[in-house]
């Protein structure tokens, strides 16, 4: 599997999807088989992916909202390389 670029647009699999849980009080993922809770921060990542912004526009965004966070580029790229891995996404 080829490493995540900048350029790189990552969209959600067919199956797939984002959505507040109010039991769980987090983000979750849902697919056919089950459920991922979210942490906060890998919820942000995904509230970003809508399959038209590269990766480089979410490393963006997300350097704008939260500014003083060391090291936020290479951990979206980290945390869409495991989602990547993980089948969540696809990587166009």
């Amino acid at each position: 599997m080829s490493p995540v670029v900048r350029d790189n647009t990552p969209v959600l699999r067919p199956g797939f999807r984002l959505q507040w849980e109010p039991v769980q009080n987090s983000h979750v993922l849902l697919y056919p088989e089950g459920m991922v809770k979210l942490n906060e921060s890998a919820a942000e990542v995904l509230l970003l992916v809508d399959g038209k912004r590269p990766v480089a526009d979410i490393i963006n965004t997300l350097t704008d909202k939260f500014p003083n966070v060391p090291g936020l580029d290479e951990d979206v790229l980290a945390f869409i390389e495991v989602a990547h891995a993980q089948h969540w996404l696809h990587i166009r």
